[in-house]
């Protein structure tokens, strides 16, 4: 690469790197596939926040998250996966590293393919459930819109330039302010660290046909995060979101491009917190103080 961009040169992400140590998990037989994660927060908590990276994404994407509420005592957890090539395998592996890392139920946010891949575990653990809440960010919930079904099946013999053309082209291309530009540019760095394998694996989970079955979710709370400004997917998308889910509660960002959680992390983690906050006093707490913040009550009155 011919840059280096601002967010991994900044002091918060140096800070992160330096404080929060980068883990390899392997749950598998197959000892080359190793989970990545952060794990921020207090350790006694057992009903963690969970971060799921968009397919061009690496677990430190979700650095600012895991700053900002690990310091309110949040237990975050940000996971990249190895390379898997079905749902069904992304599905079992995740169940394994919960399993490993002994925690029984977990909330999720997700973001795009991480967002379809949290209502898919949701979905696969519906009889014995190990989600226990979804925020679900600039995802959606059928492959289809996408309109690589025919062609995913040839991913894994592409060259990475072509997958990551592939990617990029859903990036924004209009003019965009600074706090967007830049988390685009970091987006591209965590791009380029991806071997072919992987990002072909991840392209074909997030392109070949499959649906999620919103009805197997009753039960659980959702909310569901949208930027009103350019970003990959359709308003259409959206709309479907919305009628599948008809109880969730939405968090709106009037931009913020397709990266929030980088571009308006402050937004983003306010929401997050907002969310938690519906979890404090119970067994499903996902902080140590279960005391809300007196500026989450400030936001959620105003809202």
């Amino acid at each position: 690469m011919s840059y280096v961009s601002e967010f991994s040169q900044s002091q918060e992400y140096l800070s992160f790197r330096s404080s929060i140590p980068l883990r390899r998990i392997v749950v598998d037989a197959d000892s080359s596939k190793g989970w990545k994660l952060y794990d921020s927060g207090p350790k006694s908590v057992k009903v963690p926040l969970v971060c799921l990276p968009p397919v061009s994404g690496t677990a430190d994407v979700f650095f600012k998250q895991m700053l900002a509420l690990s310091a309110k005592g949040i237990r975050v957890i940000a996971a990249e996966h190895p390379v898997y090539w079905s749902v069904k395998e992304w599905c079992e592996g995740f169940r394994k590293l919960l399993d490993y890392l002994g925690i029984h139920k977990v909330h999720i946010f997700g973001a795009s393919l991480g967002g379809f891949l949290a209502q898919k575990f949701a979905e696969s653990t519906m009889n014995c459930p190990r989600v226990a809440s979804l925020i679900l960010c600039n995802t959606f919930m059928d492959t289809t819109v996408f309109s690589y079904s025919d062609s995913a099946a040839i991913f894994w013999m592409l060259p990475s330039l072509v997958l990551k053309k592939m990617v990029m082209g859903n990036f924004t291309s209009f003019q965009v302010d600074s706090g967007i530009a830049d988390s685009i540019d970091f987006m591209v760095e965590r791009l380029e660290s991806l071997s072919q394998q992987e990002l072909a694996s991840r392209l074909t989970v997030n392109c070949v046909s499959c649906y999620v079955e919103p009805q197997k979710l009753n039960g659980i709370t959702v909310t569901i995060m949208d930027v009103f400004d350019e970003y990959a997917l359709s308003n259409a998308v959206r709309e479907e979101m919305y009628k599948c889910y008809p109880s969730a509660k939405l968090a709106h960002l009037k931009s913020g491009g397709n990266f929030p959680y980088l571009s308006r992390s402050d937004e983003v983690n306010l929401h997050l917190q907002i969310h938690l906050r519906a979890f404090e006093g119970t067994n499903l707490s996902a902080s140590e103080s279960g005391q809300p913040e007196k500026d989450i009550t400030a936001l959620h009155d105003s809202m």
